[in-house]
This record gives C-alpha cells, sequence and structure tokens, in this order.
C-alpha cells in the first residue's frame, strides 16, 4: 500500500488549492445570489466533516439564503456567507476578503478561553532567567536535573535534525522529557516528522487519512495510511518516557503530532484534549474574487478515533489556580511524576 508522508502530502493539498483557483469559471455570476450558491455547493460537495459536525447543510442553506437578496452591499453579504460557514466551527474553514476574515467565534473562544497554560508561569518558574533556546525549542531541566522540559511555541518554528540531536544528548542522564504542546496552533506538517524523528520510528503507520470521493456526503476515499519516517534520526531512538501536554489551544499541525503518538509506547498526553483541526485545508475563490478554504481530508486514529474535534489526553489534568498561585504548574508536575515514578499508571488508548 502506498506511503504517504506527511510533508508531501501538504504539498499535495497546496497544489489542488492552486489547480482550484486556476480553473476556476471566470464565467460564473457575480451577484450576491450566484456567490452565495457557489460558496454553499462547493462545501456541500467537497467538505469532510458534515457527520462529525453534526451540521445539517441543506437546512443551513435554507436559513442563510433567505438573507441573500439583489443590490446587498459586499460588507452584508460577506457577513451572511461568513454566518453560513462559521456553522462549521471548523478553524480550518474561513471566507476572506480585501476587507474582512471570518473567524468562528466558537472555536477562538474555545481555543483562547479554554487555554490550560499560564505563559507567564513557565518563564518565571520554568524556564526562567537559566533557560536555554535551541532552534524553535525553549528548554530547561526540573527536578535537580531528573526531568527536561522542552516547550515548542509553534510548529511554524523550525527544528532541526541537529536540534534534536542536540537537545536529547544535553538531556540524556534526564529520566524522561516533557514536551509542551499547549496552545501551538499549528504550522507545517514537516516539522511535526522532524520532531517524531528522535523516537522508535521503522515506517510503522502513525493514523490513516482520505479525502472526498464524489458529491455526496458519505462519499471518501479508501483510507490510506500514513507512516513514521524509515528510522531515528538518532543513533538510538529516545525511548524513555515523554510526556506530550496540550490543551484546546493545541490544533492542526499539533492534534496531527497529539494523534501519530499513538504509535509509541513511550510517549502519553496529558492534559486537556486538543483543539482539533485535522483536516487538511484546500481552497478556491468565489466569483467576486473572495477567497474561500474548507476541510477536504479526513483523519483517522491508529485506534479508530476521528478526533476532528480534539485529540483526548490519556491524563486529563485542568490548571490548578491555587497551583498557580503557589509558582507551580500542576499538569507539569503531574507529568513529572509520571516520569521519574511511573504514575499515574494509564493504559494507552
Amino acid at each position: 500500500m502506498k506511503k504517504i508522508n506527511i510533508f508531501i502530502f501538504s504539498i499535495i493539498v497546496l497544489l489542488f488549492t492552486s489547480c482550484e483557483k486556476a480553473f476556476m469559471n471566470k464565467n460564473e455570476s457575480s451577484d450576491p445570489l450566484s456567490v452565495f450558491d457557489y460558496l454553499w455547493d462547493r462545501i456541500d460537495q467537497q467538505y469532510v466533516y458534515f457527520d462529525v459536525k453534526g451540521v445539517d447543510w441543506d437546512s443551513v442553506r435554507t436559513v442563510y439564503r433567505a438573507k441573500v437578496y439583489e443590490g446587498m452591499s459586499d460588507d452584508s453579504l460577506f457577513r451572511v456567507c461568513a454566518a453560513m460557514i462559521n456553522t462549521l466551527c471548523d478553524g480550518h474553514t474561513n471566507l476572506k476578503s480585501d476587507f474582512d476574515r471570518s473567524t468562528c467565534e466558537l472555536v477562538y473562544y474555545t481555543m483562547t478561553a479554554e487555554s490550560n497554560y499560564n505563559d507567564n508561569l513557565i518563564k518565571l518558574h520554568y524556564l526562567g532567567a537559566n533557560g536555554h533556546k535551541t532552534g524553535g525549542i525553549s528548554h530547561a531541566s526540573l527536578r535537580g536535573g531528573k526531568v527536561a522540559y522542552l516547550r515548542y511555541y509553534s510548529f511554524m518554528d523550525e527544528i532541526t535534525p541537529e536540534n534534536l540531536i542536540y537537545l536529547t544528548d544535553l538531556y540524556k542522564d534526564c529520566d524522561g522529557m516533557i514536551l509542551d504542546l499547549r496552545q501551538n496552533g499549528g504550522g507545517s506538517g514537516y516539522y511535526v516528522t522532524q520532531l517524531l524523528s528522535i523516537f522508535d520510528c521503522h515506517q510503522q503507520p502513525i493514523y490513516s487519512t482520505q479525502t472526498k470521493a464524489g458529491p455526496k456526503h458519505g462519499e471518501f476515499t479508501t483510507l490510506r495510511p500514513v507512516h513514521a519516517p524509515a528510522k531515528s534520526i538518532l543513533e538510538k531512538p529516545y525511548t524513555k518516557p515523554v510526556a506530550v501536554l496540550i490543551d484546546r489551544g493545541s490544533f492542526s499541525a499539533t492534534s496531527f503530532f497529539s494523534v501519530a503518538t499513538q504509535a509509541f509506547d513511550n510517549v502519553k498526553l496529558f492534559g486537556d484534549k486538543s483543539g482539533g483541526g485535522l483536516g487538511a485545508p484546500n481552497g478556491g475563490l468565489l466569483p467576486n474574487g473572495w477567497a474561500y478554504r474548507f476541510s477536504i481530508t479526513r483523519t483517522i486514529a491508529l485506534d479508530g478515533g476521528n478526533y476532528e474535534n480534539g485529540v483526548p489526553p490519556e491524563v486529563r489534568v485542568l490548571l490548578d489556580p491555587a497551583a498557580v498561585a503557589q509558582g507551580k504548574d500542576n499538569i507539569i508536575e503531574t507529568a513529572a511524576d509520571w516520569i521519574e515514578n511511573g504514575t499515574p499508571v494509564i493504559a494507552k488508548r
């Protein structure tokens, strides 16, 4: 069966985007009703998560098409179209004009208001003045050098094999590692692959993906596995305990990384469920020139779960304000306890 590399897969999605823009029918009418119908039709035929989101797309059309009329202003039409696509509550689904960009309020609220992370606490009490930065990763040792703490803010920040080799060697005497991905909003799939490559990689499946195979909502291609790298970048793969911290702000590439950890027995997820975003987005142009994008792929975890709405942690821990007031992040402390003592003992999903 054909193997799909995460980075190559991202390039394929971008090519699909370019093709749709290139072959857009320039003869389409740009009146308000035509623009609305064009957007609704594209999503109806190509969007992949109607079942997961629990959205009746026909009912959505009925509600919002009634608000469209000939001669309405661009600003008014934009608000109607944006409200329509925001019913999907998908952070990878947006509408963009030269005067505005849509954002689903519920997605933004969830990722922001349900944050399970306090940046000042980390900077003052965990990274501190003696913290270091290698590539895109800030790091320090905790508990007298027994636990390595790595904070990766964004999968847009560069990490090279040399960075990862240096870090694993620097903390080789630690009992294990905490990889903090809370409020990491995603970025490049290439860096997902890079980070996974410190583990025991031997081209094992890490999840599966599928795309739409026809215009009906339930028509999808056969699931195709995505594989880990052929081997670890380290001379000896990192097999000590690794606690990955996630929360509702861990989106897109961070959710892909979280799902992929199911393939590695030494890795455990701590915190709150991720923000989801496990569909790769594709885009195009409406007849009036506005740009749109929405999710065109589905990701299925090794355990068979579809975690588009959030990857669940294996150990759920919420940030305790009382601990924060004492200069402690109880999520980090729980993860460190597991690394040092093997507790809590929770079975893999």
